[in-house]
């Protein structure tokens, strides 16, 4: 082989060697760069906002279970929000919704009115509500134990007088049921300065109703005394279902469980008008009526005791007789 060849082959094996050697040595001693990640923020050390647990529509009357506290960005934390060791939670139940609030929302300051704030039983009307003053007494309004929120029965007691001598009928009708109380007297909230509730007398209540319902009861004021019955939760729940099972209310079609449990409660929350009771005196008295007094007959001729004499005290047996279109009463053994 000639000199000049293996020459050139053994410097073309040096440089390869010495290429690969390079090679080798730089991909050991680069490794790949370092990335520093910033340290991400516990939650404790990001501010919690309160937020709404559910849909909150306009008019919602908030509880304990309405919002909760969430870890929320810095950087997003505007002035309006209720931030934790800032805000007392326990002084916002019973405050109304007053712009609508998505579930996850931060609840705002501007959103929300609390009792006693101007605008309150506006913002706690449903949609076509309105609310109707109905002056009570201490036996009335179930001494004081009625609160803003719960629910009662309205009943009216009157005495209805006939057209004869006896005694009038009394008689007391459940009107109205499950009214909501939304105020007693100037009173919005149940509780007192120290979180509990106070039991109190007072002389009126404001109930919310429908403008139909509204016009009754102001009729109904004229008639006779008004009263309060409170109901008991579950009456609402009876009431409904018997409302159900009867087809008076149509439910929505398909299969959602959320627009169905809207509209029970929104049917559940409903004045009811219709399917009075009533009880007359006779029901709790032998000595009562039962019924309105007759009216006296006033084109019947004057009856006739035995000896012919005409007195209109004379209460005894009688006979018509009728002589063509002429009808006379004979008291009998009479002439």
């Amino acid at each position: 082989m000639d000199a000049k060849k293996i020459v050139l082959l053994v410097g073309a094996l040096v440089i390869a060697v010495t290429t690969a050697l390079l090679a080798r040595s730089m991909f050991n001693t680069s490794g790949s760069p370092q990335v520093n990640a910033a340290a991400m923020p516990t939650a404790a050390d990001q501010p919690h906002v309160l937020v709404a647990t559910k849909a909150l529509p306009v008019g919602t009357i908030l509880d304990a279970e309405s919002f909760r506290y969430q870890p929320w960005p810095k950087d997003l934390v505007e002035q309006v929000y209720y931030l934790k060791g800032q805000a007392d939670p326990a002084q916002l139940a019973g405050a109304v919704v007053r712009n609508a609030i998505t579930a996850g929302q931060p609840l705002t300051q501007g959103s929300l009115v609390k009792p006693g704030d101007r605008g309150f039983l506006a913002a706690a009307l449903g949609a076509g509500m309105r609310a109707v003053t109905v002056p009570v007494s201490a036996q009335s309004s179930v001494a004081g134990f009625i609160f803003p929120g719960d629910r009662v029965d309205l009943v009216l007691t009157q005495s209805v007088s006939g057209g004869g001598d006896g005694d009038p009928l009394k008689v007391s009708e459940t009107i109205l049921r499950n009214l909501r109380v939304l105020a007693t007297d100037q009173r919005t909230d149940a509780m007192g300065a120290d979180g509990k509730p106070v039991v109190q007398t007072y002389s009126n209540v404001t109930i919310e109703v429908t403008p139909k319902i509204a016009e009754k009861i102001a009729v109904a004021q004229t008639i006779g005394s008004l009263s309060l019955s409170l109901r008991s939760m579950a009456d609402t729940a009876s009431d409904l279902d018997a409302a159900i099972a009867g087809g008076e209310i149509d439910l929505p079609d398909g299969t959602n469980p959320a627009a169905e449990k809207k509209a029970l409660a929104k049917i559940a929350a409903r004045p009811i008008d219709r399917g009075s009771t009533y009880s007359t005196g006779a029901d709790v008295s032998r000595y009562q009526r039962s019924s309105v007094p007759a009216k006296a007959d006033a084109g019947a001729t004057t009856p006739m005791a035995p000896g012919g004499a005409a007195t209109a005290s004379y209460k005894g047996p009688v006979i018509r007789v009728a002589r063509g279109t002429n009808v006379t009463e004979v008291p009998v053994g009479g002439k």
